[in-house]
């Protein structure tokens, strides 16, 4: 048989001109990309696959995009040491891989996976957004009171079913625990607003929707008690904007120690549901309720 190695890999990625993570036919992405890179330096035929911690769509970039694959050692033997500088010579210059290690037994990019967190970067600035900066900086034409954002935003934090800022994919749940979700101003641009959202794992289109929402509460359209009325509902609302691809960013990815990576990526698949619940009057949110377990998928990745 033969003697197989298990990678962990570091990426980054402008996604301006790639058609989102995932390989399609006759589409450029940065799956299918790296993974023809890999193909050639390793001598591999077919391409060897790599398992993403978040499945970013089109126009979304990546700082700290983690991914893993397992390849016969021998081919990693030949090269071990010099992954990254081949790897530089073979990519294009969209997308780098910082970082290749052999992962730790039980590591999964996916399943083993704690959080990820992304950052939405908006201007607010009347005038537009600095040039340099209008492939990942979204201009919101409108100023921005961030205290109603955060209000906002506090009301959402928890664990929920996200229904309603989510695309519904049959079979999957759309129940997730929102970490952190914060909009602040940076120090170096007053024009700047940065919304960092963090979560153990991202439906389909939500961190883009629920940036949308608070959008509109901020330049004052909807009120602060709006996005948490709309969660609550747990039904799409055509009401949200689901906002640009290009403002959003995966930042980080955040695992456990080496003894618990096997024990999360066990955990992490299984559905998780919300039992039937009523709601005190004047409730704005569900409570987070217990977890039934039942097999899942894992993360649809953020948008």
């Amino acid at each position: 048989m033969t003697a197989l190695v298990r990678l962990r890999l570091d990426i980054g990625y402008d996604g301006s001109d790639f058609a989102g993570w995932a390989r399609q036919p006759n589409q450029r992405t940065v799956q299918g990309v790296i993974e023809d890179a890999l193909a050639r330096m390793l001598r591999l035929d077919p391409p060897p696959m790599l398992t993403v911690a978040g499945r970013t769509d089109a126009g979304v970039h990546a700082r700290g995009q983690v991914a893993h694959l397992v390849v016969p050692v021998a081919a990693y033997s030949a090269i071990n040491g010099t992954m990254p500088r081949r790897l530089a010579g073979l990519l294009p210059p969209d997308v780098r891989v910082w970082r290749v290690s052999v992962a730790p037994e039980g590591f999964d990019a996916r399943f083993s996976a704690l959080s990820r967190r992304y950052v939405y970067r908006v201007c607010d600035n009347p005038f537009g957004v600095e040039p340099l900066r209008r492939h990942d900086v979204l201009w919101h034409p409108r100023p921005l009171d961030l205290q109603r954002m955060n209000e906002a935003a506090r009301r959402l934090v928890g664990e929920n079913d996200f229904a309603a800022y989510c695309r519904r994919r049959e079979g999957a749940t759309t129940i997730r625990e929102l970490l952190r979700y914060e909009w602040a101003r940076d120090d170096r641009d007053p024009h700047l607003v940065l919304a960092t959202v963090e979560a153990d794992a991202f439906c389909h289109s939500m961190v883009r929707a629920l940036v949308g929402a608070l959008l509109m509460v901020g330049d004052g359209r909807r009120e602060v008690e709006w996005p948490a009325r709309v969660l609550a509902a747990r039904v799409r609302d055509s009401a949200v904007n689901v906002a640009p691809a290009h403002g959003l960013s995966l930042e980080e990815i955040r695992y456990p120690g080496d003894d618990g990576l096997a024990r999360r990526a066990q955990e992490t698949r299984r559905v998780r549901t919300l039992a039937a619940s009523t709601f005190a009057a004047g409730a704005e949110t569900p409570a987070a309720l217990p977890r039934q377990e039942t097999p899942q998928g894992g993360d649809r990745g953020g948008r």
